[in-house]
């Protein structure tokens, strides 16, 4: 069992951790809000130009006269999404908001009957979309300059007349995300690392959307409906076990889906969490511990309550906690 002081080196460390990971995301949102002014500057020319191009359409009397590339066939029957995603992560919940929308849009063109193909543009999208069963037609990557970008759009934009002029697409469509102010406003949200005053039957659901939003992971849970019936002390100790837990099994393994349940049973309140990566082994080490497991074990210290991990199948593991309630009492 370490010492006093060791325990003390470890949390002095971890504090100096995470000055280091606030400083990442200071440079992080300087680098968004860089992109968020490039990106805005830049709409009022694609907006113009988007209009001039409608204009020249509806003030033709003949469409006849208008190539079909920029009218569309009549009575289309194949579409071209092209998916404009980032290269790299650790921007919040760009990538899978864009990957929602696209979702919505295909089923919505699949609804009428049409059939549609892709075109993605970004390292995630392609990483994203080769493990689905759509048809994608072309994927670029490592746009890391503006010459490579140049190069990209030139070669988008010979592909889509290729597929246009061989009649294997009728009509195509530019999806990118467009909700940069929401996530400017995400990064500046404050972490939800405590109760404030509220209902576990509110906090959960917030921690829920914050971890999808911000870090593209999924957290399921069900809730027993007397969970806000103890008292607040519990309730806040419980809140901060399981925002520790799920955030330490973020930042140090490839957790992607959470399952959370938190129910009584046998006058003893249980919360388990299911992840789908080796995320909780560190809980029960007695040398390599962090902040959140030394702040989940003091809280189970505090209430006598009992907590063991266990690895399962497919390299999946699973928390489970119980505080015994007759204690309160």
């Amino acid at each position: 069992m370490p010492n006093l002081k060791e325990l003390k080196n470890r949390i002095s460390s971890v504090k100096s951790t995470r000055k280091i990971t606030s400083a990442m995301k200071m440079v992080a949102a300087s680098k968004l809000r860089r992109a968020q002014e490039l990106a805005e500057s830049s709409r009022v020319y694609a907006d113009s130009l988007s209009f001039i191009l409608s204009s020249l359409a509806g003030n033709t009397k003949n469409s006849a006269d208008l190539p079909e590339i920029l009218t569309g066939r009549e009575n289309s029957k194949i579409s071209l999404l092209i998916i404009n995603s980032s290269d790299r992560g650790l921007c919040g919940g760009f990538n899978s908001n864009l990957f929602r929308n696209a979702k919505k849009w295909i089923s919505d063109q699949q609804g009428q009957g049409k059939s549609v193909k892709i075109m993605t543009v970004g390292k995630k999208a392609s990483s994203f979309y080769k493990k689905t069963d759509l048809d994608i037609v072309a994927s670029f990557e490592d746009l890391n300059s503006n010459d490579r970008q140049l190069q990209v759009s030139e070669e988008i934009k010979n592909k889509i007349m290729e597929l246009f002029e061989n009649n294997e697409i009728d009509e195509s469509k530019q999806l990118v995300e467009k909700s940069l102010l929401v996530l400017k406003e995400t990064i500046q949200t404050q972490e939800p690392d405590n109760l404030e005053g509220k209902s576990l039957a509110i906090a959960i659901p917030f921690l829920a959307d914050y971890v999808q939003t911000k870090y593209e992971v999924k957290l399921h849970f069900t809730l027993d409906d007397k969970v806000d019936s103890f008292n607040y002390e519990l309730r806040t100790d419980v809140y901060k076990v399981i925002f520790e837990a799920i955030m330490s099994a973020i930042f140090k393994s490839e957790a992607k889906k959470f399952s959370l349940t938190l129910k009584e049973v046998k006058q003893k309140l249980w919360l388990t969490v299911n992840s789908d990566s080796d995320s909780f082994n560190q809980l029960n080490s007695k040398v390599n511990f962090d902040l959140a497991s030394y702040t989940i074990r003091q809280i189970c210290t505090k209430y006598h309550a009992s907590l063991n991990t266990f690895n399962n199948d497919e390299n999946s593991s699973q928390l489970v906690i119980s505080f015994p309630l007759m204690v309160l009492n």
